[in-house]
């Protein structure tokens, strides 16, 4: 009799090398996953149905290194045993910085140039990433970001609800590849230019009291629950179970840290799984 594991409970995780594979396992693994890495796909649906399996969530990392891989294989087995399929990407210069920094070898240019493999894995990747649950790209992420963006995923304890995560930005600094949905706060006055609140955060009460001084404020907290409030069962009930919302400032410091501070217990009132940070606080 095979084990059924809950949703978000079995995924398999792969991925471009050097996206961040094998940190994201560590991360699943400190998150209470049982962790099987470069792992056969001829021995995933066996593992899946062993009734032990049952007793814990499984992640299963498998790469172009794995025995038997191939793309329709991948596809075939995940929709096979439920599983939320996760990919890591990241561009292709990152990418080559990557090996370059390191001086490892691309499994698949062990005899060519890296840009070779890094071209060829993309190839033979992308049906995967086409049809992937989740896709993070960590051409951006720190491995503190990569750990934030996965405990808004995986974190073990979540309910089967939406899961939602907001996350404080700037502009200057790029707009997050992960965001579903971007909201601007560039319009408020900004503390930046107050010499006194220039060296403090959104997380610091006078920042927050100056924010809301602001005449445009209240209404735009309104608005955007306004917004927010009837869409995101609507996503839900598509079949989405994560979502990002991105809230973006300048420099990412006090405008954007202060909205999404105070927009994230809000959302949890709403009934939703939530998780927050602030991407470039520290910058």
């Amino acid at each position: 009799m095979s084990s059924k594991l809950p949703s978000n409970q079995i995924m398999i995780v792969t991925g471009l090398s050097g996206a961040g594979m094998s940190s994201t396992l560590k991360h699943l693994e400190d998150f209470g996953y049982e962790v099987f890495d470069n792992f056969p796909l001829h021995m995933v649906k066996p593992l899946y149905e062993a009734p032990e399996s049952a007793q814990h969530p499984i992640a299963i990392g498998v790469d172009t290194r794995t025995r038997g891989f191939d793309a329709e294989s991948v596809l075939a087995i995940s929709k096979e045993i439920g599983a939320t399929l996760t990919f890591l990407t990241a561009d292709d210069s990152i990418l080559l910085n990557r090996f370059t920094e390191t001086r490892r070898r691309h499994p698949l240019a062990q005899d060519r140039p890296v840009q070779d493999g890094i071209r060829k894995e993309m190839e033979i990747l992308h049906d995967i990433k086409t049809e992937s649950d989740i896709i993070i790209d960590t051409s951006e992420l720190s491995i503190h970001d990569l750990r934030h963006t996965l405990e808004g995923y995986f974190k073990i304890g979540q309910e089967e609800r939406l899961s939602i995560t907001i996350m404080s930005f700037g502009f200057k600094h790029g707009v997050p590849r992960a965001a579903d949905m971007v909201l601007d706060v560039r319009f408020l006055k900004n503390p930046h230019w107050k010499t006194e609140l220039r060296p403090l955060t959104g997380k610091d009460q006078a920042v927050g009291d100056y924010i809301e001084q602001d005449p445009h404020y209240a209404e735009f907290v309104q608005n955007t629950q306004a917004l927010i409030s009837p869409l995101l069962p609507l996503y839900k009930d598509e079949g989405k179970n994560y979502f990002t919302i991105a809230i973006g400032c300048t420099g990412g410091k006090h405008r954007s840290v202060y909205t999404a501070e105070k927009l994230e217990p809000w959302l949890k009132e709403q009934g939703y799984s939530t998780n927050i940070f602030h991407r470039d606080i520290e910058r």
